[in-house]
């Protein structure tokens, strides 16, 4: 409140309002705000993420906080974080690789549910759009009309990672834009990867194999460690044994803590994206936690999020050559993770980008929860 001239400020717009003068709004703020331009009093950054104070938490005994909420519903109003995420490049590669994409104008906003703005698309003037999540034609087709630019609807498939309908996603995008040569390279290189981790454990007996589990999947927002996925992708690749697969589910699972112990995988790899909040529930139940084989032998690691801002396949290619090294070390005697990733960074984006990525999270490591 301090920022908008304090209570009597404000209690001047209010009365001012009240008595019929202005336009009927008591108009706290007269241009748009961003976090960067912020007082430090009120925003901190902790690595990528942004801190925003808002409410009646610095003094005591002002009286009636109910101006407060004014205050705030009007802030939020005029706070602008579209481009935000632009301005973050925290766990999306492709940015990391190509900053410049950072000033390209924002044509929504990200994140889960989120849909392009019309009016901006056709602001960019785009020859063709395309749209990964407009699974509904209806949508589709929609958009369209009101753009009046063709719309082509992509898929990643089914786990959105190793599906043949991301191959002719891939192929369709590079005949649209005129390079079909590149596609085809990309879908070769990702079709040699999957090759590669197969032919590595294919042969390996099932019953020699350690059961697994990942946990603390980002899923709309962060998760703990009952956060999972059966039919991993990266675990899928690799012909590991998931415990989650008995489950006979695909994609995102929320378990029990009961189940997680009942199955007490011998090694637990954690999303990195989530590993903070699953250290604070350590603090809350280390019994719990030390009641698992994996975390009381030291078998637990890190996988660096995927899905991060959508799926990256980079990422998920990385992250199965990891779980490999892990679950069967013989079997990727040869392979050194890190320098991995950084090959497949570097085929698909252009740059190596594994060590910023390893400083945002963590990197491919044995974890500890103390």
């Amino acid at each position: 409140m301090d920022e908008v001239g304090g209570k009597p400020a404000v209690r001047e717009k209010l009365m001012a309002m009240l008595r019929g003068k202005g336009s009927g709004r008591a108009e706290l703020f007269t241009e748009k705000l961003t976090l960067d331009t912020l007082p430090v009093a009120c925003v901190r950054w902790d690595g990528s993420v942004g801190l925003l104070q808002v409410g009646k938490i610095e003094h005591s005994m002002e009286g009636c906080a109910c101006p407060m909420g004014m205050v705030a519903r009007a802030f939020l109003n005029y706070l602008v974080t579209a481009d935000l995420e632009k301005k973050q490049p925290t766990g999306r590669p492709y940015i990391l690789a190509h900053p410049e994409l950072k000033d390209l104008p924002a044509i929504g906003p990200g994140g889960p549910n989120s849909t392009p703005d019309a009016e901006k698309l056709v602001a960019v003037k785009p020859d063709v759009i395309f749209a990964s999540y407009l699974v509904d034609r209806v949508k589709a087709d929609d958009l369209q009309a009101k753009t009046n630019i063709p719309v082509v609807v992509l898929s990643y498939g089914q786990l959105a990672t190793f599906d043949e309908e991301l191959y002719q996603s891939l192929m369709l995008i590079g005949k649209v834009i005129g390079q079909e040569s590149r596609a085809r390279e990309v879908v070769d290189f990702i079709k040699r990867c999957q090759a590669d981790l197969h032919e590595r454990t294919k042969d390996v007996p099932e019953e020699k194999k350690p059961t697994v589990y990942v946990g603390a999947l980002g899923m709309k927002g962060t998760h703990g460690i009952e956060s999972t996925q059966g039919q991993y992708p990266p675990f899928i690749a690799v012909n590991a044994r998931n415990v989650v697969d008995e489950t006979g589910k695909k994609g995102s699972v929320m378990i029990d803590r009961e189940k997680l112990l009942s199955w007490n995988p011998e090694i637990i790899f954690i999303d990195e994206g989530g590993y903070s909040m699953v250290r604070d529930d350590y603090r809350k139940n280390q019994q719990f936690y030390r009641s698992l084989t994996a975390v009381k032998k030291g078998n637990l690691y890190g996988q660096i999020p995927y899905n991060y801002y959508t799926t990256n396949i980079d990422t998920a290619l990385a992250d199965a050559y990891y779980a490999g090294k892990v679950i069967y070390p013989e079997c990727f005697a040869d392979v050194d993770p890190a320098k991995k990733a950084d090959d497949i960074y570097t085929f698909l984006l252009g740059t190596p980008v594994y060590a910023r990525m390893a400083q945002d999270f963590g990197g491919f490591k044995r974890l500890t929860l103390d």
